[in-house]
């Protein structure tokens, strides 16, 4: 990946870094309403993921769950096997008067590696791959035209996969707001903890 990030980003990046939210909890998380709208992201394991958008200002809440197969009512040790078609994902309800579906695609292009076919760093299977469900038309054409726009930016070709959104399910509830409620285990310490400052921190610089 071009270390220079920002580039790609511009305008985009540099009103999301003003509006970084601080940490949200899954019980702080507002019910929807019709002033709301729904995106639905796959970038590798949905601790990770969840993490990065909780603390995007505008996000209202943000849900891990499965998405994409054919098994209905899938567990996560079905997922686990690789079999079942779907992919970890994150749901996000986000109130599009202060952060617009494509300042999220933003983020979600900081927010892991969209050239690594069915992988993210050590994980790797279909549940891990790159997607993004859209809701509507609107969400279609946004998505794919950021993907292009997106794509100059990486060494390797982008291979994330944009789709109509299926049925979602929500994971298991000890997946929901994983890493503010066990920052010090292993995996959120050695993975998503650099991966989120990270990301923060590039949404955070100044323009140039």
């Amino acid at each position: 990946m071009k270390t220079k990030l920002s580039q790609l980003f511009g305008v985009a990046t540099i009103a999301l870094a003003a509006v970084i939210a601080p940490t949200m909890n899954a019980a702080e998380s507002s019910p929807g309403t019709n002033t709301t709208e729904k995106a639905t992201f796959g970038g590798g394991c949905f601790w990770c993921t969840e993490a990065v958008f909780q603390r995007i200002d505008g996000v209202k809440s943000v849900v891990s769950g499965y998405a994409g197969g054919k098994t209905e009512n899938p567990t996560y040790e079905d997922i686990c096997t690789g079999l079942t078609g779907h992919a970890e994902v994150i749901q996000i309800e986000f109130d599009p008067t202060k952060v617009s579906f494509k300042s999220l695609l933003d983020v979600f292009w900081l927010a892991h590696d969209p050239t690594t076919l069915n992988r993210q760093g050590a994980d790797r299977g279909t549940q891990y791959r790159s997607v993004i469900f859209y809701h509507d038309a609107k969400q279609k054409e946004t998505a794919e035209a950021s993907k292009k726009a997106a794509a100059p930016q990486f060494k390797d070709p982008i291979v994330t996969e944009i789709s109509a959104l299926p049925k979602f399910y929500k994971a298991e509830a000890y997946h929901q707001n994983y890493f503010n409620q066990n920052p010090n285990k292993p995996y959120c310490a050695v993975v998503i903890k650099p991966k989120l400052d990270k990301v923060l921190k590039e949404l955070s610089k100044p323009k140039k």
